[in-house]
C-alpha cells in the first residue's frame, strides 16, 4: 500500500468513526426526548388523564397525549386549563415541528401541505398564551389533525372559546380532545395521516371535588346550530374510541358523569 492509498484508507476510516459516532450521539439524544416524554409535567393533571388504546402516553409541558401511530395523530390530546391561563397576548406563530417524544415517530408536517386541510391544533395555542414556551409547544405535529378550513375556523373555534369561557368562569376545566379513528378514514401525505370524520371534546369541571363532565361530538363539517346540540354521553365517544376517559374516578362518579348528556349545569 502506497502512501496515497494510505492517507485514503486512514481517511475513510475517520468519516466512518465520525459517522458512527454521530449516530449514536443522535440516538442518546432521541431516546433521552422519549424517556423524558413518558413523565408527567407541571401542567397535567395525570389524575383525569385517559387510558390509551395504543401505550404511547407523552407528556409535555403543557399538555399530554396518546399517539396512535396507524393514523399518525394523537388518539386523544389532554390539558388543563385554569383561569390564570388565560391570555390576550399575541405571539409570533412558529413552524410547526415534529415531535421527537414519539418513540414510533409522529408525522411531518409536510404531510399537510397541499392536501386542502388545515393543521388544526388539538391543544389550541390560544388555550396556552400564557408563555411563548406553551404557546410554541402547541405546534408540534403530535398535536394536530387534518381539518377543513370551514371547520376548523368555524364551529370548532367557537366551542374553543367556549372551553375558555367555562375555565374563567369554574376557574379552571380539564379538557380531552381528538378525532374518531377508525378503518377506512381518507388519508393525506406520503405517511397516510387519516382525516377523522368526526371530532371530540370532553371537559370536565371539578369544582369543590364534585366533577361534572360535557361531551360534544361534531361532525367534520362547519355548522351554525348552537353548540349544545352537538352535546352526547361520554359513554357514546368511549363506544367510538375505545377509550375510558376517566378511570381514575370512583366507580360511581365515573358511570353517573359518563351516562349523562344534560348540558343544563353549564353556562351556555
Amino acid at each position: 500500500m502506497n502512501k496515497k492509498q494510505l492517507y485514503s484508507f486512514i481517511a475513510i476510516i475517520i468519516l466512518v468513526t465520525i459517522y458512527v459516532f454521530e449516530h449514536y450521539i443522535d440516538s442518546e439524544k432521541e431516546s433521552a426526548i422519549v424517556e423524558e416524554g413518558k413523565l408527567p409535567k407541571i401542567e397535567t393533571n395525570e389524575y383525569f388523564l385517559p387510558s390509551s388504546t395504543t401505550g404511547q402516553v407523552v407528556h409535555h409541558q403543557n399538555y399530554s397525549l396518546s399517539y396512535n401511530e396507524p393514523y399518525e395523530q394523537a388518539e386523544w390530546v389532554a390539558y388543563e386549563l385554569k383561569a390564570k391561563h388565560l391570555s390576550s397576548v399575541n405571539h409570533k406563530r412558529p413552524y410547526f415541528r415534529v415531535d421527537e417524544s414519539v418513540k414510533s415517530g409522529a408525522a411531518h408536517w409536510r404531510n399537510y401541505k397541499q392536501s386542502g386541510y388545515d393543521r388544526g391544533h388539538l391543544c389550541p395555542a390560544g388555550d396556552r398564551r400564557f408563555s411563548k414556551a406553551a404557546h410554541d409547544e402547541t405546534f408540534l405535529t403530535s398535536n394536530i389533525s387534518p381539518q377543513e378550513h370551514q371547520f376548523n375556523s368555524g364551529i370548532w373555534n367557537r366551542l374553543e372559546q367556549k372551553v375558555r369561557y367555562w375555565a374563567k368562569k369554574y376557574d379552571g376545566v380539564f379538557v380531552v380532545t381528538g378525532g374518531i379513528l377508525k378503518d377506512g378514514l381518507k388519508t393525506i401525505g406520503e405517511e397516510g395521516v387519516a382525516v377523522p370524520n368526526q371530532f371530540y371534546k370532553i371537559v370536565l369541571d371539578n369544582t369543590n371535588g364534585k366533577p361534572k363532565v360535557l361531551a360534544f361530538l361534531l361532525s367534520h363539517k362547519d355548522s351554525d346550530l348552537p353548540l349544545y346540540r352537538f352535546v352526547v354521553s361520554v359513554d357514546e365517544i368511549e363506544k367510538l374510541t375505545g377509550i375510558d376517559f376517566f378511570p381514575e374516578l370512583d366507580d360511581a362518579n365515573e358511570n353517573k358523569i359518563e351516562a349523562s348528556s344534560s348540558y343544563k349545569s353549564w353556562a351556555f
